[in-house]
């Protein structure tokens, strides 16, 4: 009897061994090698592979093309649309990821339930949750009169066949990790599995035209889990952040080939799902009480949108001997680099301090112009003076001290205007750009701690 061959994978680089080992040398993990079944045709050609017949080969054609741009579906969410590059383009495969209970699955099914009504025909398979589940979910949130085809299934046979049978416009999956097939021997949501499952997915959305949404459970580190390939087969990657202890949660893109990348969609939960956010600078804002040290707000910028949001610092003495630094919401690197400016620059001297800091609402921020409110919150928690209610900083700041200018800057403060905000801490040029609103130009931090330090910071021009 012939024994079937057998390899073991890397569920974390794909990488396949031999024999078992502890830790894979490829990605260095630990404890990741699986016993999965071997591919049994040769891969790439072999003695068994079939003689290639000679042809023509390959046709090339100009750039320029006449051809009108690829059709789009509306998914009736100005947010999601938003993120997409304005909605959904037809043939196109996208990947939502996002931690367990964050709501990537309600918004899958609003979205399906708004385009079923406006009438196109989309299908929603579920391989976590029954049919009687997704039913419910969608009675409590009003949603259950969409004609939206929906089953429970895990095996990807069954699932292609009926989906070539019924040619639905979009075909929701929920998750890939739960897909099988039965070409392989490995078990649901091993690497192979969630490689060959995505890939056949991906062919049927290029061949039908349809669109093909697949939801992807994360890692630990956030990250989607399984192989990364299967990002790279995918023409959308989004990811939906936020904090289970706020109301609001985030999409954003990291990979769009029909749309920017650098757009972000908001969406706060409520008791009938996933409502619009308009203003998020306004939720953001929302909470913000009497003028407090250690506090400043940034104007930063999220793709084409200004979004104002909280910065909070704050610095005491250290209990121990080692300080601590503690950030959320922002890079700690960067933190560091700001600390060592601070320091070396403008002569504040944290070596005895804890530091923690805050950026309110969960928000993450990771644009450099961040720099010169991280280091307001700072020096304002460390000299123990506020900062004015009505003023908003942003700029970054350089290893000499400097601060240098940012994109946008007009944008930016139009949004605190429309605020309410009067006043703004920037970069030398961006007085003038916006009327009613009184800008101090700062050229370096040291001038920043200065003003802090002896309050001068009502003579705003």
């Amino acid at each position: 009897m012939a024994v079937a061959e057998t390899v073991f994978a890397c569920q974390s680089c794909g990488t396949a061994h031999a024999k078992w080992a502890g830790r894979c040398d490829s990605c260095g993990e630990w404890n990741t090698l699986v016993e999965e079944a071997a591919l049994s045709a040769p891969v790439g050609g072999g003695a068994k592979a079939k003689p290639r017949k000679r042809g023509r080969g390959l046709e090339f054609v100009d750039l320029a093309s006449e051809e009108a741009p690829p059709e789009r579906l509306t998914t009736g969410i100005a947010e999601l649309d938003r993120v997409l590059g304005g909605g959904l383009t037809a043939g196109s495969a996208i990947l939502v990821g996002g931690d367990p209970g964050i709501g990537k699955s309600t918004l899958l099914l609003q979205a399906a339930s708004l385009m079923a009504r406006a009438g196109a025909r989309i299908a929603y398979v579920s391989g976590e949750e029954a049919v009687d589940q997704v039913r419910g979910r969608a009675s409590r949130l009003g949603l259950a009169d969409a004609p939206v085809m929906l089953a429970a299934e895990t095996a990807l046979e069954p699932i292609l066949d009926g989906l070539k049978r019924d040619k639905p416009d979009m075909v929701i999956l929920d998750s890939i990790q739960t897909l099988w097939t039965d070409q392989l021997g490995a078990a649901p949501g091993t690497i192979a599995q969630v490689r060959a499952c995505a890939q056949d997915l991906v062919r049927f959305a290029k061949k039908t035209n349809a669109i093909v949404v697949l939801v992807g459970h994360v890692t630990k580190e956030g990250q989607i889990a399984g192989p990364r390939v299967v990002e790279h087969m995918v023409d959308a990657v989004l990811y939906f952040e936020g904090e289970r202890g706020h109301h609001f949660r985030i999409l954003r893109a990291v990979k769009n080939r029909f749309g920017p990348t650098d757009e972000i969609g908001v969406f706060e939960m409520g008791e009938a799902g996933l409502a619009e956010v308009d203003n998020p600078s306004a939720l953001f804002l929302d909470a913000r009480g009497a003028p407090a040290s250690g506090a400043a707000v940034f104007a930063g910028m999220e793709g084409k949108r200004p979004v104002l949001v909280e910065i909070q610092a704050l610095v005491a003495p250290a209990a121990f001997g080692t300080p601590r630094r503690a950030v959320v919401g922002w890079d700690s690197g960067r933190l560091a680099m700001v600390l060592a400016v601070l320091e070396a620059r403008c002569g504040l001297g944290f070596g005895g301090r804890d530091v923690y800091l805050n950026v309110a609402g969960g928000l993450k921020i990771t644009e450099p112009a961040a720099d010169l409110a991280v280091a307001a919150a700072l020096a304002s928690s460390a000299f123990d003076v506020a900062l004015p209610a009505d003023c908003v900083v942003f700029g970054e700041a350089s290893l000499s001290g400097d601060v240098r200018p940012v994109g946008r800057a007009e944008a930016r403060m139009r949004e605190a205007k429309k605020l309410g905000f009067g006043g703004a801490l920037a970069p030398a040029g961006a007085a003038g750009l916006v009327s009613g609103v009184r800008v101090a130009e700062i050229a370096r931090l040291s001038d920043l701690v200065t003003r802090i330090e002896t309050g001068a910071m009502e003579d705003m021009a």
